[in-house]
C-alpha cells in the first residue's frame, strides 16, 4: 500500500537533487544540448515552477510512502499541478526508486492520486513521456492512460 502526502521542506533539497540530475539527462537526450547546457535548463525550470519552494504554489510536491517490512519508506515522488477550468491536473514528474520498481507502488501510486483527485472533482490526468520511456510508458498504459498526440523537435543548423 502506498500513501501520498505533501513534501516536507526539509525534503525538498534532496527532491532537488534528483531532479536536476534525472530531468538534464533526459533533455539532453531528447533535444541534443551538453550536459552543462541541460542542467541549468533543468534548474531554471525547477525554479519557475517552485520560486518560493514549496510555498504558496499552484504545483503539487507529492512524496509517494510504501509499508516495506512494517515500516513507511519513501519510495518516490509526484509532481502534479491542477487546472481548476478543465478539471484536469498534468502530472510534470513521477519517480519510483530503482530499488523499488516492480512491486506496484507506481500502479498504486496513480490510483490513491486518482481517489485524492476524484474527491475535489478533478475529471482527468495528463502528461507527458518521454519516447525512450518505455517502462513508462507500460505502466501508463497498464493504468488506463491513451496516447493523445506526439511531441517532437528539429534541431535547425544556422
Amino acid at each position: 500500500m502506498v500513501v501520498l502526502r505533501e513534501m516536507r521542506q526539509e525534503e525538498y533539497p534532496a527532491y532537488c537533487q534528483y531532479f536536476i540530475d534525472d530531468y538534464s539527462q533526459e533533455i539532453a537526450k531528447n533535444y541534443g544540448h551538453s550536459l552543462d547546457v541541460s542542467i541549468e535548463l533543468a534548474k531554471k525550470d525547477l525554479h519557475r515552477c517552485f520560486p518560493n519552494r514549496l510555498e504558496g504554489n499552484e504545483h503539487s510536491l507529492l512524496c509517494i510512502d510504501a509499508q516495506i517490512n512494517g515500516e513507511l519508506k519513501l519510495v518516490g515522488y509526484l509532481w502534479h499541478s491542477i487546472n481548476i477550468s478543465d478539471k484536469s491536473t498534468f502530472i510534470y514528474d513521477f519517480f519510483v526508486s530503482s530499488e523499488y520498481r516492480g512491486f506496484g507502488f507506481g500502479t498504486q501510486s496513480i490510483s490513491a492520486l486518482e481517489t485524492q483527485l476524484q474527491t475535489i472533482g478533478i475529471s482527468q490526468i495528463k502528461l507527458r513521456v518521454a519516447y525512450h520511456n518505455e517502462r513508462a510508458l507500460k505502466l501508463y498504459k497498464d493504468v488506463g492512460f491513451e496516447i493523445t498526440g506526439f511531441n517532437m523537435s528539429k534541431k535547425i543548423s544556422g
